[in-house]
């Protein structure tokens, strides 16, 4: 009877150590990794980047897919164990998609008691009237959405809306900037908005899209897949993340590699003379006998 009553005690120690959106989830010991995984690199970023003021409040949006669905839980685990003292709103921005299943995020919310707010924007058909059929609908979708949901943050006192974009999301920016845009550029971690009054963080930025996928599949979290941009084929971001998948076959841990190269730039071994003093770089005997150098574009 004793050893019944141990046991019982014990599942019951486990199931009070995790967050109500963690319901159900397996007791496996590769998913107890995953989850502490998950709350280690989420927490590193979150210190790292200096994303906490204690007291604020976020708008953590939630799309119903797998990596925003990890955000949401992944915050709220860290809140509910004191390493997070912030105020969280859960927030989904129904765009108006046909089909859409506009009954599953507020069920998914409500059942696991999180604060949060559905907002009804019919963005669909702005970018659907805007945009030709076959183009790339993503940029204006993105904007629409974004609007709305500064709009949100500041209406719901927030001082940072918080987005589920994740260290593939960010390599995949880098390579689309170096190869369509031509600059060395991402999704930083933290930002400021050009208004100056919302900061736009992504907490996720050290988490592999891969434990996210699988995070969301274990916990069997509602997917809705986007089927705006999702029916889209051969966009840049798909070509770029087919490649990345290729070095990463051929190379296992390739995209970890890349990914520090992110957080160790050399200016000095760049080409850019707004970031580093290119004119002012000569050998100390040099600088002190050097003449004016003329401006030979002037001639």
């Amino acid at each position: 009877m004793n050893e019944i009553t141990n046991f019982d005690q014990k599942e019951a120690d486990e199931a009070a150590e995790i967050h109500a959106l963690f319901a159900g989830a397996p007791a496996t010991t590769s998913f107890k990794k995953l989850r502490k995984r998950l709350v280690r690199d989420t927490r590193a970023a979150i210190e790292d980047f200096g994303m906490v003021r204690p007291g604020d409040r976020w708008l953590v949006c939630l799309s119903g897919g797998k990596d925003s669905y990890t955000l949401l839980a992944i915050l709220h685990e860290l809140k509910w164990r004191g390493l997070l003292p912030v105020d969280l709103l859960a927030c989904n921005l129904d765009q108006g998609q046909p089909g859409f299943p506009a009954t599953v995020l507020p069920k998914f919310l409500t059942e696991r008691e999180v604060e949060h707010r559905i907002e009804y924007q019919d963005t669909y058909s702005i970018v659907t009237d805007k945009i030709a059929p076959g183009g790339t609908m993503c940029s204006l979708c993105s904007r629409l959405r974004r609007g709305n949901l500064y709009r949100i943050a500041r209406e719901e006192g927030c001082s940072a809306v918080v987005l589920g974009h994740h260290r593939d999301d960010m390599l995949e920016t880098f390579f689309m900037n170096l190869f369509h845009g031509g600059r060395l550029a991402t999704m930083p971690p933290k930002l400021l908005n050009e208004e100056g009054d919302l900061l736009v963080l992504r907490p996720l930025a050290y988490v592999a899209e891969a434990d996210c996928e699988k995070f969301a599949r274990d916990m069997n979290y509602p997917i809705i897949p986007c089927d705006l941009c999702g029916s889209q084929e051969g966009l840049q971001r798909a070509q770029v993340k087919k490649l990345l998948d290729e070095w990463e076959s051929r190379s296992p841990g390739r995209r970890q590699v890349m990914f520090r190269a992110l957080m160790n730039t050399r200016p000095s071994h760049l080409l850019d003379p707004k970031l580093f003093d290119f004119m002012n770089l000569w050998p100390d005997e040099a600088k002190s006998n050097s003449p004016d150098i003329p401006d030979l574009r002037e001639h």
